[in-house]
């Protein structure tokens, strides 16, 4: 007797089975519901006695032709397969049926707009879905236009865009809106000048430009294209520094604002024109803005105001809110930028890029061309799918047109009124959600109609309701009898239920194998792996880990807990208890201004930092944050004489008569050894450290008139020597000058003959009549 129950003997035989790769004998089903989530060709007999001496539960599960084979009859058989429901399926709809104009929420363009799915593992539910464009569907336009000052000619083209383009469109039509918004650039450095003129006009002196801001809404969406004229022609140039522009912020703002944009539930385009690239996430650093973007509406009066403060959105959020709101993209780019925009569009589904003119002269020819072709090519996005379900696609367009794969979502040259049909298929893999409904969503790009699906999961058969209570086959009628469904047919015979721990569905945990309700533990492919513990609950290597390794590499994991080694804790062994890491240079730990937590110094004192908190960048420094305090206990004297007692009793003073007998940093690692000036130009010596020594040395004042004399005899001989340096250069120079001169003269050579041409102012007449006497 056993747990007041009485067990009968009974003899165990072990059948070996070799598996021949039918999935439902090698899932092992130990119930109905593991059974039909093996696959969709499985199936479970319910019979009571299918089952002959010395087989498992599992032979239950096979393949309904294999378990007819076996003698199973169909009627015993469980098969539970899916099923499609449509709860809603309104017909297709023109935008003028019967001749009277529709409203937007009127309209539908695909069919139908509800279903529930019922899953069975590994069977697809397939159903179709049409999509017909309407006739005369409802288009709101917003027109995003850079306005730095490169694009001073583009503006005057645009101010006449508004009744220009809804004559156009009314072709299209006879319901349409536009709207009209500008952006520059973020308003902080490097992106503007922020000086104070430049704030007021960054353009050159000569133009008049308008403040610089990063994205304004001038226009909601309106039918009235006079008054967007009217606004647009209002709008002035403005400027900013680099070449890239936020538009990004921009775009953001126009999607996610929808109440202050107008937008309604019809056809949404969005025109972005400039002529220059643009920043994105991470661009915002270095204008000092590291928060990520938030994805939400921050306009006050029309004006974005978080500039500053949110980075640019990265591409892959502008899709996701694009996709969200139904916005379809039009970048009208200047040539220069064609190949940039190129590359964006090719990540941004339902978008076109379109070239636009030096002077923006082409814009409606662009927009038409551009809306013509995003509005023929339709592309079904569906939802996120639960785990374990997938969803494919086979598109029949027109001509006959079929593909499959992720051609298979689209269909191109869909002209109004053209009708394509989409064949979709959903499946699932065992039990997702644990059972529980789940809804996902299927819409064509840019439009706001969307199909929702409910999916519901068979994970168990029916029969597992059909309990017998005080069933006479469980012996003594103890307990309730369950063949059909639940894992734990014959309870009191079951020896399973040994191998359950604390009263639990999983039989040894998962990991191992009940064989005679002893827990076999399964093999690892590495041997230091192994699993452990009478129901397989415990393992070496799912314990926390630390730099990648198991239990930091200072430990052992056992029953999924590590066991650290000395001088360890934490629950990866990644706490060192060793306070060596944390001695400061004088052998403190912390250097007495924190606590050491794993190893790492947590600075108490906030003016301390660095590994052992000895940095203090703010610190006057040890000798001078003591020297009034150690000035008034020695000696009575200085600042803080008067609240020397309050202010100065957080350290012990041991006065030394000598200099000498300081304690020498040989002795103690002593912080510092500090040379002091007192009021009366004495000076005083002391040391600091944990337990302070501190001695007072007084010398007499220096005598004043020997070092005066010595300085004016000194000054006076530095003077007489310079003089003398300049006399003996000068003597030298002479010297040499007249030495040089000299030479010259002895070298010249005069010519002693006489000049043929020279009259002597002299004239000599003789007298005749002298004769010499």
């Amino acid at each position: 007797v056993s747990g007041g129950r009485e067990l009968r003997m009974m003899d165990v035989f072990v059948v070996c089975v070799c598996a021949d790769g039918n999935e439902c004998t090698k899932a092992s089903a130990q119930s109905c519901g593991e059974c039909i989530q093996a696959g969709e060709k499985c199936g479970w007999c319910t019979d009571e006695d299918f089952l002959k001496q010395g087989e498992q539960k599992s032979t239950r599960c096979d393949e309904i032709e294999a378990l007819i084979k076996k003698g199973c009859s169909k009627a015993s058989i469980e098969d539970p397969r899916g099923t499609v429901t449509v709860n809603k399926n309104q017909s297709l709809t023109d935008r003028t049926q019967d001749g009277v104009k529709l409203k937007p929420d009127q309209i539908t363009q695909i069919q139908p707009q509800k279903l529930t799915l019922d899953l069975r593992s590994g069977e697809a539910q397939t159903f179709n879905l049409t999509f017909k464009r309407a006739e005369d569907y409802p288009i709101d336009l917003y027109y995003l236009m850079d306005l730095s000052y490169s694009m001073k000619d583009d503006l005057e083209n645009v101010k006449n865009l508004g009744t220009d383009l809804m004559f156009e469109m009314q072709k299209i039509t006879s319901d349409f809106r536009i709207g009209f918004g500008s952006f520059v650039e973020k308003t902080v450095m490097p992106y503007i000048s922020t000086t104070p003129a430049k704030l007021l006009n960054p353009c050159t002196s000569d133009q008049n430009c308008t403040s610089p801001f990063s994205y304004k809404n001038v226009l909601s969406l309106t039918a009235d294209g006079s008054q967007f004229n009217n606004l647009v022609s209002k709008q002035q140039i403005s400027g900013n520094l680099d070449s890239p522009e936020g538009g990004f912020d921009a775009i953001m703002q126009v999607t996610v604002c929808a109440n202050q944009i107008g937008w309604r539930n019809v056809t949404r385009l969005l025109v972005f024109s400039t002529d220059a690239g643009f920043h994105f996430a991470g661009d915002g650093k270095l204008g000092g803005i590291v928060l990520p973007n938030d994805g939400k509406c921050h306009l006050q009066e029309n004006m974005y105001t978080m500039s500053h403060y949110y980075d640019y959105p990265s591409i892959a959020h502008l899709v996701q809110k694009l996709s969200e709101n139904n916005i379809q993209t039009i970048f009208a780019v200047t040539e220069e930028f064609q190949p940039v925009y190129q590359e964006l569009k090719n990540l941004i589904p339902k978008s076109a890029v379109g070239t636009l003119s030096s002077d923006s002269g082409n814009v409606i020819k662009l927009i038409i061309d551009a809306y013509n072709s995003l509005s023929s090519e339709i592309i079904l996005e569906n939802s996120r799918l639960p785990e374990g379900v997938s969803i494919s696609y086979i598109s029949h367009c027109k001509n006959g047109v079929s593909e499959k794969g992720e051609n298979g979502r689209k269909c191109s040259n869909i002209s109004i009124g053209d009708q394509v049909t989409f064949e979709v298929a959903v499946t699932a893999k065992g039990c997702p959600s644990k059972g529980k409904s789940e809804t996902i969503k299927i819409k064509p790009l840019g439009f706001t109609e969307e199909v929702e699906i409910v999916l519901n999961f068979i994970c168990e058969c029916e029969c597992h309701e059909d309990g017998i209570p005080n069933s006479p086959a469980c012996h003594f009628g103890n307990v309730e009898l369950f063949i059909h469904g639940y894992k734990d047919e014959v309870r009191t015979e079951d020896l399973d239920a040994n191998c359950r721990m604390d009263n639990g569905t999983d039989i040894c945990s998962n990991n191992g194998d009940c064989v005679c309700g002893t827990c076999e533990c399964k093999k690892r492919d590495n041997p230091e792996e192994r699993y452990s513990g009478k129901f397989c609950e415990c393992d070496n290597f799912n314990c926390d880990r630390s730099n990648n390794k198991l239990c930091g590499g200072h430990g052992r994991c056992e029953c999924r807990k590590c066991i650290c080694d000395a001088n360890y804790t934490g629950s990866a062994c990644d706490c060192s208890l060793d306070p060596s890491t944390c001695l400061a240079s004088n052998k403190q730990i912390c250097n007495g201004r924190g606590t050491c937590e794993c190893g790492v110094c947590k600075c108490t004192d906030t003016k301390f930092q660095g590994p052992t908190c000895e940095i203090c960048p703010t610190c006057p420094g040890v000798c001078t944050e003591h020297k009034d305090c150690v000035q008034c206990r020695a000696f009575g004297t200085g600042d803080k004489k008067d609240t020397c007692e309050k202010e100065c009793s957080y350290f012990n003073l041991i006065i030394k008569k000598k200099k000498e007998e300081l304690p020498q940093p040989n002795d103690q690692p002593y912080i510092n050894h500090c040379k002091e000036r007192d009021a009366n130009d004495c000076w005083f010596f002391f040391t600091y450290a944990t337990k302070n020594d501190s001695t007072v040395e007084c010398p007499s004042g220096p005598d004043i008139i020997p070092i005066v004399a010595g300085v004016v005899a000194g000054i006076v001989l530095i003077g007489l020597a310079l003089l003398l340096i300049w006399k003996l250069l000068m003597i030298i120079h002479d010297r040499r000058e007249f030495a040089k001169f000299e030479k010259e003269k002895m070298n010249a050579k005069w010519d002693a003959g006489e000049n043929p041409i020279y009259k002597s102012a002299v004239t000599t007449v003789v007298n005749p009549k002298y004769e010499g006497k």
